[in-house]
C-alpha cells in the first residue's frame, strides 16, 4: 500500500460515511416485499441484513447464522494474552431481528440456484429472489499433512475466535519459562493478513513480563508481509531477541506437522515446538461452494460493481469469502462491502444500474498495550477488480505518543463497529 498521509480515526470516519452515503441510493422501486436471504451472520452478512431493512422496512430479509453468539476476530489476539476477555468479544443477535430482520439460527446446508431456495439443517427450505453469501472462510485441513481438526486441538490455529482462542492461551500461559511458541503462517490469500504478526508480538509482550527467557518463532510461507517494517521496528524495540521470523526464502514454509512430537516440518528443517499455533491455508465458507459460486482457488469471483457471482446467477458474495483484488479479507472492509452490497441490490431490484461502490477500510495492530498502529484505503472497482486509489499507513519513526494515540483509536474503532453491526 501507498502510504500517504496517516488517516484519523475521524478520516476513516468520514470516509466511511461518504462512502455509505454514495452507495445507499432511495429510489422508489415496487419490490418491497423482495425476498432476501442472508447467510452468515459476520460483519458482512449482519451489516448486509440492517442495511437492507434500513433502505426499505418492507423487504423480507432472514439472516441464516448457527451460531446465537458471534465471536469477533478483531481483538482476539487480545484474548490469547490476557489483555481482553472473552465476554468482550462477544455480540448476539438481539438487535438485528429487532430491526424486522428473521434471525435463523441454523446452518445453511445447501443452495438451488436454479430454483431459488435455500435447505437448512432441519430439512425445511427458505425461497429467495436474491442470496447474499457472507460465510467467512473455511480451514483447508486438507491442505497440510498432518494438520487436521483433531491436530488443532493440540496445535492450536486460533482463526476463528472462541474455543481454539481459550485454548491457545492455556497453552501459553502452561508454557515453561524458555520454552518456544512456533506461529505457522500460510501463504496469501487468508484473513486478516497482519494478524499473524499481531500474535506474535503480543505473545512476545506476555512473555516479556511473564516468562522472559522464551521466545517466538515464526514460520512463513511469504517473503514479505502487510506493515513489515512497522512490525520488524516494533519488535526491534520492544522486544530484541525474542522473535525470529523465518521468510519462504529462508526455508520458512511449512510443509507437514507431527503432532505426537509437536513438531513443525518446513522445506529446510523441523521445529520442535513448546506451544505452536498452526494456521493453515483458507477457503471460502463451504456454502459458497456447496452454492457454485466458488471457483477452484477455493474462493468466489464476483462482479465488483454489484457483488453478484461471476458463476451463479441471482446470489452476491461479500467478505473475506469473495475474490475482491486489492481490498484486504478484514472486519472493516466485510462491513463496507455489505453496506455496499445492500444499496446494489436495491438497485438493481428498481430496474437500476447499480452505482460504483467507493469502499473505505481501516486495519489496526495492537503490538503492546498502549501501542498500535494502522492500515487505511479507499478502494474502487478497477479493471473488473477493487483497486485501491488512497491508502495511508502509521509512520515507521513514530514518537510513542502517536502510537498511544493509535491503541485509543483502535479500541474506538472496535466499539463503532460493533455497534454498527451488531448493537
Amino acid at each position: 500500500m501507498v502510504a500517504t498521509r496517516l488517516m484519523t480515526r475521524r478520516d476513516v470516519a468520514r470516509g466511511i460515511a461518504a462512502s455509505a452515503a454514495a452507495a445507499l441510493p432511495c429510489p422508489a422501486f415496487a419490490q418491497g416485499t423482495a425476498r432476501i436471504v442472508v447467510i452468515g451472520g459476520g460483519f458482512g452478512g449482519a451489516s448486509c441484513a440492517r442495511a437492507l431493512r434500513q433502505l426499505d422496512p418492507k423487504f423480507q430479509v432472514s439472516l441464516i447464522e448457527p451460531n446465537q453468539t458471534f465471536t469477533a476476530c478483531p481483538f482476539s489476539n487480545e484474548v490469547i494474552v490476557g489483555m481482553r476477555e472473552m465476554p468482550a468479544q462477544q455480540f448476539t443477535y438481539d438487535r438485528i431481528a429487532a430491526a424486522g430482520v428473521a434471525v435463523i439460527a441454523q446452518a445453511a446446508a445447501k443452495v438451488d440456484a436454479q430454483a431459488r431456495t435455500v435447505s437448512l439443517a432441519d430439512g425445511t427450505s427458505l425461497a429467495y429472489d436474491r442470496l447474499v453469501l457472507s460465510p467467512g472462510i473455511d480451514l483447508r485441513f486438507d491442505a497440510l499433512p498432518g494438520y487436521d481438526e483433531s491436530a488443532s486441538i493440540k496445535m492450536p490455529h486460533g482463526w476463528k475466535a472462541g474455543e481454539q482462542t481459550i485454548l491457545l492461551r492455556k497453552q501459553v500461559e502452561a508454557m515453561e519459562d524458555g520454552g518456544t511458541v512456533v506461529i505457522a503462517v500460510p501463504a496469501a490469500p487468508l484473513r486478516c493478513p497482519p494478524a499473524p504478526y499481531e500474535r506474535a508480538s503480543l505473545i512476545a509482550h506476555y512473555l516479556k513480563t511473564r516468562k522472559p527467557r522464551s521466545k517466538v518463532l515464526i514460520l512463513d510461507a511469504k517473503d514479505g508481509f502487510s506493515q513489515q517494517r512497522l512490525f520488524e521496528a516494533a519488535w526491534k524495540e520492544l522486544y530484541p531477541g525474542m522473535i525470529e521470523r523465518i521468510a519462504l526464502s529462508q526455508g520458512g514454509r511449512v510443509t507437514s506437522v507431527e503432532t505426537a512430537s509437536n513438531t513443525i516440518v518446513t522445506d529446510f528443517g523441523n521445529y520442535v515446538a513448546n506451544v505452536a499455533s498452526v494456521i493453515p491455508p483458507q477457503k471460502a465458507g463451504r456454502i459458497a461452494e456447496l452454492a457454485g459460486a466458488a471457483d477452484n482457488t477455493g474462493w468466489c469471483p464476483i462482479d465488483p460493481a454489484s457483488f453478484t457471482s461471476k458463476l451463479v446467477p441471482n446470489i452476491h458474495v461479500i467478505g473475506d469469502a469473495c475474490i475482491a483484488g486489492q481490498i484486504p479479507k478484514a472486519a472493516s472492509a466485510a462491513s463496507a462491502q455489505g453496506k455496499a452490497c445492500a444499496a446494489a441490490i436495491v438497485a438493481m431490484l428498481s430496474g437500476k444500474t447499480p452505482e460504483t461502490p467507493r469502499l473505505s477500510g481501516a486495519c489496526y495492530n495492537t503490538v503492546a498495550p498502549g501501542y498500535a498502529f494502522s492500515l487505511s484505503g479507499v478502494y474502487q472497482p478497477k479493471d473488473d477488480q477493487f483497486a485501491e486509489i488512497e491508502g495511508a499507513t502509521s509512520p515507521v519513526n513514530a514518537p510513542r505518543d502517536l502510537r498511544q494515540r493509535e491503541a485509543e483509536a483502535a479500541e474506538s474503532w472496535f466499539r463503532t463497529i460493533t455497534v454498527e453491526t451488531f448493537g
